[in-house]
């Protein structure tokens, strides 16, 4: 059979300027669709209209296709048009100060609702200093102390007349209130009172006992005394705290009417004031006590946030964690650090006094926080990163709430004191992004990830490369362009960078959709049409982006060509060799890849049928590539060893290979060393070989044609082309085939020539000249093709193990 080479037109896939009308994208409109991602968008819309628990979105591909700003757009253009979500406060908890509770009220009204707190309670300062150094409060407050005073004097006044009738008087002295008997008006002394006889003297001190018990009634009735009156000044400080305070609050409570909870929050503070209203005449941290007749000021100190103000009227304050009032529509919001923190907020501790205080007023919200009632977009894997994030995030999704915990309470870690803030409802979309390992991974480990992400949105990394899809191109490049502010692309320029999108994606018929790709040689192709002086961007400022971005990465492919073209690393690009090919392989480093060819060479001896990779033997060899060589057998069993053993033993090994080899891209040419080694037929060396074989022995496709074909081609360029040289690829891959202008060039001149070919039978017959060979009926094929001289091996080294075994058997009953 004879096998041309593939036609020049199949080695690369152009693209037409001339099929476009315009002179540069300037005349081009912006595109306002996405293109190429059709399957993600659809998925997205789904995952965001459809409202029940547990339709969270995954965005799974490659970072480079731009998904995120596709994302943000998608959810931009749904939130524009939804409700602006209400403001979130926190506000102190009169019942439990540790446990602050939450406001969830209209989009902008908490910062309204701040002020008017603020000034509710300057107001309330201001008019309650008035009220207490009224002469109306001064006076009802006298009114009390000589109610007291009066009925002190009453009681110690009936008591001193009973001491006249019976002449007695009292005196006080350090052990209390004593009585004394008393003669012509004067206390009579102590030697006198012993003069007295008996009888009058124990009277005396009868009565005077009797007097100094009813002193100890009075005694212990002051106390009672003394707390109804307190109890009657606290009701005057609640009365008039409650004539002053609440025609203030009627005023706000007018204000917020149709906000329930606002309402009820007012009621608290109005009741909280009434109760507490001595904190009112407490002096803010650096002033001085103003001196005035009100309740008994204690000292100010400085609150918890560092700030000078009275800390007992903080309580008053609204800390609002998201406000809403120049919002329009839902928020998006992306956090870029997902932490546990930064997810679901934290409580903040600032030492004081040798001390850790916090209050309500330093609680911080979190990304849930500000994307509740909207989108929140999180990176996948940085959130995985952070220690408690990924159970944070589900323990929010589940219960539909979020509860500000501090890790170190939660896990015993630290004994401090800290708040409990009410638990705040959460509505929120959330998307996450990923690889598509990362989502398959987290889906096969997690069994709660599936119910709470349950829409996959899967963003490819190419699309069809149509007419059509080359329009939407054209119009994606002019919208970049202009985004990044450069140059306006003409024609030729669009066309190469069209092609280069081929290039990225290894396919003629596709078109790379990584967005950040494509961008960066936007921009680098305007840098060197800049250097050039040129008004617009062309096909040479492109290549030149292309070119410029290779030199920059391929040092590694420099050293390695310069080591063939050395003989350091040994590699024929002439004559011919038994049981010897080159075989190629892909080097790929970060976004670079370069072709590298391979010395791969194959012995036999008698054996027992079995092919040794030595690769694997040494545990260099991948499980991909191991499978690779146990097909080889099967393809040898199944042709060659129908009616008698295959009594080989090979032998097969990467000449000079230090590192590990994986994949089954040279299967092909393993097997194509077989059987000229089996044949004793020369393989041409220069030719090199690529591509996967089955059982059957058809050719299949792999990867990295271009850069394969590239590397072999580029060693046969420093050596010398002799018109003899070319590469073997899979008929497969020809779809695939974008290769450089100057391979093209070698192949237009007849100086490099790639084959395509279909079958091993193919490939033998180019690598060595000579017919593979069909069987004929009876499975015999001609004598002098390669099929035939490896059939007539094979026939002859069964039968010499089989003599060879009978030997061994006369030797044995011959010793027995």
């Amino acid at each position: 059979m004879s096998i041309e080479p593939v036609a020049l037109e199949k080695l690369y896939h152009r693209c037409d300027p001339e099929q476009f009308a315009f002179k540069t994208t300037d005349e081009l409109e912006n595109l306002s669709e996405f293109i190429g991602q059709s399957r993600a968008v659809d998925a997205i819309h789904f995952g965001v209209d459809i409202r029940h628990d547990g339709y969270n979105v995954f965005a799974l591909g490659d970072p480079a296709t731009g998904k995120l700003s596709l994302i943000r757009e998608l959810l931009r253009l749904r939130a524009s048009k939804e409700d602006v979500p209400p403001d979130i406060c926190y506000v102190y908890n009169f019942d439990e100060a540790h446990k602050p509770r939450h406001l969830v009220i209209p989009p902008g009204k908490g910062k309204s609702l701040a002020r008017d707190m603020e000034q509710l309670v300057e107001e309330v300062r201001n008019a309650l200093r008035a009220a207490f150094e009224s002469e109306e409060y001064q006076n009802r407050q006298q009114s009390i102390s000589q109610e007291l005073q009066e009925q002190q004097e009453k009681a110690f006044g009936e008591l001193q007349k009973k001491g006249e009738a019976y002449n007695l008087a009292p005196l006080r002295t350090p052990a209390g209130l004593v009585f004394a008997p008393v003669r012509d008006g004067e206390v009579m002394p102590p030697d006198e009172f012993k003069k007295l006889p008996d009888a009058e003297r124990k009277k005396i001190e009868e009565k005077a006992e009797e007097l100094q018990q009813e002193a100890m009634k009075i005694f212990q009735k002051i106390p009672q005394w003394e707390r109804k009156m307190r109890e009657k000044r606290r009701n005057l400080n609640r009365e008039i705290t409650g004539f002053t305070v609440g025609p203030v609050i009627d005023e706000l409570r007018r204000k917020y009417e149709d906000i329930a909870d606002v309402l009820s929050y007012l009621d608290a503070v109005e009741k909280d004031i009434i109760r507490n209203v001595r904190n009112f005449f407490q002096p803010d941290a650096g002033q001085q006590k103003e001196e005035a007749s009100m309740p008994v000021p204690s000292s100010g100190t400085v609150g918890p946030d560092g700030r000078g103000e009275n800390p007992a009227l903080r309580r008053y304050k609204l800390n609002i964690l998201v406000e809403n009032s120049g919002s329009e529509g839902a928020p998006v919001v992306f956090e870029q650090n997902p932490s546990y923190q930064n997810l679901v907020g934290r409580v903040e501790h600032m030492a004081h006094m040798g001390a850790l205080v916090t209050d309500f007023n330093m609680i911080r919200p979190g990304a849930l926080h500000k994307a509740s009632g909207g989108y929140l977009i999180l990176d996948g894997l940085k959130l995985l990163q952070q220690p408690f994030a990924w159970e944070g995030l589900k323990q929010a999704l589940k219960t539909r709430e979020i509860r500000i915990e501090s890790l170190g309470q939660m896990y015993g870690f630290i004994s401090t004191v800290s708040l409990e803030p009410q638990p705040l409802p959460l509505n929120v979309k959330v998307v996450l992004l990923g690889s598509p390992m990362l989502y398959y991974l987290i889906r096969h480990y997690d069994p709660e990830f599936g119910e709470l992400f349950k829409v996959a949105a899967d963003f490819d990394y190419r699309m069809d490369r149509t007419p059509e899809n080359e329009q939407s191109y054209t119009r994606l490049i002019a919208t970049m362009a202009r985004k990044h502010r450069l140059r306006p692309f003409d024609r030729t320029g669009v066309a190469r960078i069209i092609e280069q999108g081929s290039r990225m994606v290894e396919d003629g018929r596709k078109l790379s959709v990584l967005m950040r790709v494509i961008c960066d040689l936007l921009k680098e192709a305007d840098y060197w049409a800049g250097k050039n002086g040129s008004g617009t961007v062309g096909a040479a400022e492109v290549q030149k982006a292309v070119d410029t971005a290779i030199h920059r990465s391929d040092r590694l492919r420099e050293m390695v060509h310069e080591q063939i073209q050395r003989d350091i690393v040994l590699i024929d690009s002439t004559g011919d060799k038994v049981g010897q090919v080159n075989g190629l392989s892909v080097i790929q480093l970060g976004d670079f890849a370069f072709g590298r060819p391979s010395r791969i060479t194959a012995r036999i001896h008698l054996g027992k049928g079995d092919v040794v990779d030595i690769e694997r033997e040494v545990a260099m060899g991948g499980p991909i590539h191991s499978k690779g060589v146990l097909i080889l057998a099967g393809f040898l069993n199944g042709r060659f060893a129908v009616d008698h053993p295959l009594s080989l033993s090979a032998s097969l090994v990467f000449e000079q290979s230090y590192s590990g080899v994986e994949g089954d891209s040279a299967s092909s040419a393993e097997l194509y060393a077989l059987l000229s080694a089996i044949a004793d037929v020369p393989i041409k060396q220069s030719l090199a070989v690529t591509g996967s074989v089955n059982q059957h022995g058809i050719i299949q496709p792999i990867g990295g044609v271009n850069e394969k074909i590239e590397g072999f081609f580029d060693v046969c360029r420093s050596r010398g082309l002799t018109g003899d040289q070319g590469v073997l690829i899979p008929s497969s891959n020809v779809d695939h085939l974008m290769l450089r202008r100057d391979v093209i060039d070698a192949a237009a001149d007849g100086k490099f020539r790639i084959y395509a070919v279909k079958t091993i039978d193919q490939g033998i017959e180019i690598l060595t000249g000579i017919s593979a060979g069909t069987a004929d009926a009876e499975g015999n094929y001609p004598a002098e093709s390669v099929n035939g001289k490896v059939h007539a091996r094979l026939k002859e080294m069964a039968e010499k193990r089989i003599a060879f075994g009978r030997k061994m058997q006369g030797e044995k009953k011959e010793d027995a």
